[in-house]
């Protein structure tokens, strides 16, 4: 974690080294979209955690892997239009309600039987429930998640996203589902953008566009989850006589997402000017897991086992499920 004395040349070492890890991370993701950028820069740097490296790294790692991250999350903001979203948003918002309950009470009760601890159970959930990596990375400095629990959750949500794009084509024609209908459900239940644009084009062209909007409608949720989730434990600091000051847990950075997001939306910057911070925002998220992927431990990680990803099924199968009920009721 950084602090207020370091100064921009104790920065800057850790920061080239997360950027170097990143660079190729982020051509790798490009080649292949499904594992993507982030996933490759975690894993390197988990890799590359085991050797000793220069105590001159760690402030600039610590940096990355905090501040950057969140600068990173508000550049995301600028991919998108808050009109096309809130339209389709107000015609799937009872499943995206239902689905994020479903996955919160199974994180709850399942993380509960399986005796994982609090912030682990948490990021399972948000990732599970919004938009896997971009809501974990989010939530994280919210709720004070370590390296671990964030480098666990985002390697659990990724081996769901791949089953799910294999699989997903496959159940929807099983079901005979309509294109409407597969985009809705791929759009609410598929945890990252990448997965849910693979398995929804798959099934059609119709399919494809529609969950692609779905799926970013769902992005928007991180904003109440995280400030939901900095009020609760802001409370809870206080009922338990702690001293912690609620402006210092709003994710200010999540704000700073949905202004990116209403200047997009408001044409008060050129369309290309918007994918392009969108695209840097997504190259800082690499750097910021390569970051997290240096200061975690995978030792730790080995000992939790089997159990996280059993937590990352339960999520997910309820989301998948809730969503099938809630689209059949309606």
């Amino acid at each position: 974690m950084t602090s207020a004395s370091d100064t921009p040349s104790s920065l800057l070492p850790g920061i080239a080294a997360s950027l170097v890890l990143a660079l190729p991370a982020w051509m790798l993701g490009k080649a292949f979209p499904l594992v993507g950028g982030p996933i490759f820069a975690i894993m390197t740097g988990m890799i590359l955690s085991f050797p000793r490296r220069p105590a001159a790294l760690e402030a600039g790692i610590g940096f990355s892997g905090r501040k950057i991250l969140q600068y990173s999350i508000i550049f995301l903001g600028f991919s998108l239009d808050l009109g096309l979203v809130l339209k389709t948003g107000i015609e799937s918002l009872a499943v995206m309600i239902f689905t994020l309950t479903a996955a919160f009470l199974a994180a709850w009760l399942v993380g509960a039987l399986l005796g994982l601890k609090q912030n682990l159970k948490i990021l399972i959930g948000v990732g599970t429930a919004i938009c896997g990596g971009s809501a974990i990375a989010a939530t994280a400095p919210v709720i004070g998640a370590d390296e671990e629990d964030v480098a666990y959750s985002i390697s659990t949500i990724f081996i769901f996203n791949i089953i799910a794009v294999f699989i997903f084509p496959a159940l929807g024609h099983l079901m005979g589902m309509s294109q409407a209908d597969f985009g809705l459900w791929a759009g609410t239940s598929i945890n990252d953008t990448s997965s849910v644009v693979a398995a929804a084009f798959a099934y059609g062209d119709e399919a494809g566009r529609y969950a692609t909007v779905v799926k970013l409608t769902r992005t928007l949720m991180i904003i109440p989850v995280t400030l939901t989730l900095a009020f609760i434990r802001w409370r809870k600091a206080a009922l338990g006589r702690e001293s912690l000051q609620l402006a210092k847990i709003i994710p200010w950075f999540v704000l700073g997402f949905l202004a990116a997001s209403l200047a997009r939306t408001l044409g008060r910057m050129p369309e290309t000017l918007g994918r392009n911070l969108a695209e840097a925002g997504k190259f800082g998220i690499c750097m910021a897991m390569a970051a997290i992927g240096l200061k975690s431990n995978p030792s730790k990680l080995a000992r939790k086992g089997i159990r996280p990803i059993l937590l990352g099924l339960a999520c997910w199968a309820s989301v998948a499920l809730t969503s099938l009920i809630v689209q059949s009721a309606g």
